[in-house]
């Protein structure tokens, strides 16, 4: 029998998206208040979880291997995406939402205090002023951002490996990974948006795509914060 790699994993579950009954479809508005509010939802957690517990996670985690740190970041990331990617029930894409969501909370919770205020303002100010902007141009164009799917996939695994021999073979610590990053995070978002458009209008659909634009926002606030910070 044929081995099953892990994207054909992806792509089967891409066409489950597809494939979604009729009786489990929402109604456009429904469909995207869910979806708008699941974001609103991930993004106000780690909000919540950056103000009210950063000192006490810093002082708990003190003295903690970086190389545990990331993979108790990385397991539950990876498993949680990897649920919410399998599952065609809502409450387990849910579930695993939240597995990806408690983690990048903690990571910010770590990385945020040394940053000062005024720069996390305005890099959480470009994040909301690039979303919007993509999301409104894959609105009015979403064939154009549809047909990015493979040029940014690639994009992303070329990324990176290179930033990865860069950084530890070569000790490179510039800012172009990061603005290539944002270009690239900046075009993911207005293709996960045309995306969640094109697939049918299901709970788990808008839980599933939800995920795939909070990864987005997150990762393009994350680098937009690291170039910012380093010009301070």
């Amino acid at each position: 029998m044929a081995e099953t790699t892990f994207s054909d994993t992806f792509s089967n579950r891409k066409q489950l998206r597809l494939e979604s009954g009729e009786a489990d479809r929402l109604s456009a508005r429904s469909y995207n208040l869910v979806l708008t509010g699941l974001l609103a939802y991930g993004l106000l957690l780690n909000a919540v979880i950056v103000y009210y517990f950063a000192y006490p996670l810093m002082n708990a985690l003190q003295g903690v291997s970086p190389w545990v740190l990331l993979l108790g970041y990385l397991v539950p990331t990876l498993l949680g995406i990897f649920m919410a990617a399998k599952s065609s029930n809502p409450m387990v894409s849910f579930i695993g939402y939240n597995l990806v969501v408690l983690p990048i909370g903690i990571m910010l919770a770590l990385i945020i205090p040394g940053v000062p205020a005024g720069i996390v303002v305005k890099a959480m100010a470009l994040t909301g002023m690039v979303t919007v902007t993509m999301t409104l141009l894959s609105l009015i164009a979403p064939q154009v951002f549809m047909g990015l799917g493979r040029t940014l996939l690639i994009a992303l695994v070329v990324g990176i490996i290179a930033e990865l021999v860069a950084t530890f073979l070569l000790g490179y610590r510039g800012q172009l990974f990061d603005w290539f990053f944002v270009l690239l995070f900046s075009g993911y978002i207005g293709y996960d948006v045309a995306k969640s458009q094109a697939y049918p209008k299901t709970l788990d659909n808008a839980v599933d795509s939800a995920l795939d634009i909070y990864l987005d926002v997150i990762n393009l606030f994350i680098r937009l914060l690291r170039i910012l910070g380093s010009r301070d």
